[in-house]
């Protein structure tokens, strides 16, 4: 067979002629030959079946630039670029996914926008870190702003100091940036994944170090709230504390399925191995939450040095003893010190306050 006009070789290819012409602009099919008097494009047919594979994997919206890499790879190679390509893409909708559920959830409630319902108030705080009694270095990372509260807990070898300092400065733009109440999940969901790269950069031959993320993002009184690992939030409401994150944790998942119960769980040797962490994988899955910030409330976000050693009831009273959040910290981190402080203890208290 000789060669084919751009005609025959689009139906043959299921691709249209412009598509074709983009295709040898952008260098990634180009022609096997141009007519030198008419300009016209000609294809030599043993190009259909790259051209066909060029079609199905447009047809997934993979970019030009990314197919093109595919097309130069053996099969083998090429499969496996594929399904990374997927499971990114896989990934990204199930976090518009989670996104448009929360919001769906939050419009349900009554509310056709994203109102801020009580927007004068402010927040008091205040952050602390402290090395434990056991070990030789912090790999806490603890950051307090009238905006943003975050706490991360590095690990894995030298690089967890580097691994949750990285995380927290990911996220502290947004605590210099007016960002709209409908725009708080959106926002703090793509500076989690700004976080997970810089995470991922910090890598060496030997080391991929990991942290834990939980962090607020307050605009008015919305609250956007992101959790990955173990670190915690809580919220101290009318005298009752809650727990506001699940730790992602493999002795959770056995709770979760039955096969634990919580005190088994909580002197389980395995309890602080996470299935969850910023640099532990392909893509980051984090917890979103939006909620809404009252007069009255007191947050703690912490690491598990602290939460893990002190009982809870323990905590609730620790939270409200004092008003001063400066003065909560340091008590909070005696208590874990009393308790023998086995690791690095991180927390923050914020306040929030009519004005």
């Amino acid at each position: 067979m000789g060669l084919m006009t751009i005609g025959a070789f689009a139906r043959a290819a299921r691709l249209t002629p412009k598509a074709l012409r983009l295709y040898d602009q952008v260098g990634l099919l180009v022609p096997a030959a141009v007519d030198p008097e008419s300009g016209y494009r000609l294809y030599d047919p043993a190009q259909l079946p790259v051209a066909r594979l060029v079609a199905q994997l447009r047809r997934l919206g993979m970019p030009l630039a990314t197919i093109r890499v595919v097309c130069g790879l053996e099969p083998a190679a090429a499969a496996e670029a594929v399904t990374a390509y997927w499971r990114q893409v896989s990934a990204d909708t199930a976090a518009r996914a989670r996104l448009a559920t929360l919001l769906v959830d939050h419009l349900s409630e009554g509310g056709t926008t994203m109102s801020d319902p009580n927007p004068t108030i402010a927040v008091r705080c205040a952050a602390g870190c402290d090395t434990g009694l056991v070990r030789d270095s912090n790999e806490d990372t603890a950051y307090a702003s009238e905006r943003l509260l975050a706490v991360a807990d590095g690990m894995r070898g030298p690089g967890g100091a580097a691994a949750s300092a990285a995380a927290v400065d990911a996220l502290k733009p947004l605590a210099f940036t007016d960002v709209p109440s409908a725009d708080l999940l959106t926002m703090l969901a793509g500076a989690v994944s700004d976080a997970d790269r810089a995470v991922h950069g910090l890598a060496t031959d030997t080391d991929q170090p990991v942290t834990t993320l939980t962090a607020l993002l307050l605009s008015g009184s919305r609250l956007a709230l992101v959790h990955v690992g173990d670190t915690r939030a809580y919220l101290l409401r009318g005298g009752d504390l809650s727990l506001l994150t699940q730790d992602h944790t493999w002795v959770q998942t056995q709770v979760d399925q039955g096969r634990l119960d919580r005190d088994q769980a909580a002197t389980h040797p395995q309890r602080a191995v996470l299935v969850r962490a910023l640099g532990g994988g392909r893509q980051v899955e984090a917890d979103l939450a939006l909620r809404t910030a009252l007069p009255g409330d007191r947050y703690l976000v912490c690491s598990d040095g602290l939460s893990a050693v002190v009982d809870r009831a323990d905590l609730g009273s620790a939270l409200a003893a004092t008003d001063d959040p400066e003065d909560t910290v340091r008590a909070l981190i005696d208590l874990a010190r009393a308790e023998g402080a086995p690791d690095n203890i991180a927390c923050v208290v914020a306040d929030v306050v009519a004005v």
